[in-house]
């Protein structure tokens, strides 16, 4: 079942065509990772998939419903009820975007209280529970000021999760981190991948894209140049353009 579908997607800003005309895919427990170089349009795919970024032209479906339509005159409108399609992802961003001034389980509790008017009593339930799932039982009362980059990143991560998103898509997860920190992120996304959690992640550890994806897809200069299996893209590479930009990371 397709979970995200986007067909023929272009976005330009100003004069720069930064997404050309991707066709792009995922179904229900895939992961895919979007790997490519800086610039080339990896974030603005994930922003206009994820409504941060509206887009020039194509289609976007969630759960085989449309967000995007065109009127009798052929031009390209939003479907009026965007919170409708945002309950169905969630997003990690790679600077964890935590309200300084929640303790921790605020923060992950907040928006199914506000946003989805679920019971307070029952979402903290749930929220104690991935906290302590993500070894971070001890940190619901303190403030992300009190966190390591890593353990802020998990509470983005449980915050998205609280939402019981269909999908969920990370944004260069790992960038803000050192090495070390890096590993304990990429551990609980690894996690989630073996329960089948259906994941989109824009990374450069490629590395990780090898171990954890179902797909990966490499963008360049806006257009998809090449997607398949990791053995596929990174053993069995095809495109040149692929080739290079690979040798340059395995140097």
């Amino acid at each position: 079942m397709n979970i995200l579908s986007m067909e023929n997607i272009k976005k330009s800003f100003g004069s720069n065509e930064v997404l050309k005309d991707i066709s792009f895919k995922v179904n229900k427990g895939e992961v895919v990772s979007i790997i490519g170089t800086s610039g080339g349009g990896k974030s603005t795919l994930l922003r206009c998939a994820t409504l941060l970024e509206t887009i020039d032209d194509g289609t976007i479906t969630y759960m085989g419903e449309d967000v995007t339509y065109y009127d009798q005159n052929g031009k390209l409108c939003y479907a009026k009820d965007l919170n409708h399609f945002k309950k169905f992802f969630g997003l990690v961003f790679q600077n964890f975007n935590l309200f300084p001034h929640f303790s921790v389980l605020k923060n992950v509790m907040d928006a199914p209280v506000t946003v989805l008017k679920r019971d307070r009593e029952e979402v903290k339930k749930e929220c104690l529970e991935l906290l302590d799932k993500m070894g971070l039982a001890d940190k619901a009362t303190a403030y992300p000021c009190e966190l390591s980059g890593g353990q802020q990143q998990r509470v983005s991560i449980v915050r998205a999760l609280a939402m019981k998103p269909d999908i969920l898509f990370f944004d260069e997860p790992t960038s803000a981190l050192d090495p070390e920190l890096t590993g304990e992120v990429l551990k609980v996304i690894k996690a989630l991948a073996d329960e089948k959690m259906t994941m989109v992640i824009v990374t450069h550890e490629m590395a990780f894209a090898r171990a954890v994806s179902d797909r990966v897809v490499f963008i360049d200069g806006g257009v998809i140049l090449e997607q398949g299996t990791p053995e596929e893209v990174f053993v069995n590479t095809k495109n040149e353009r692929t080739r290079q930009f690979l040798q340059n990371y395995n140097s």
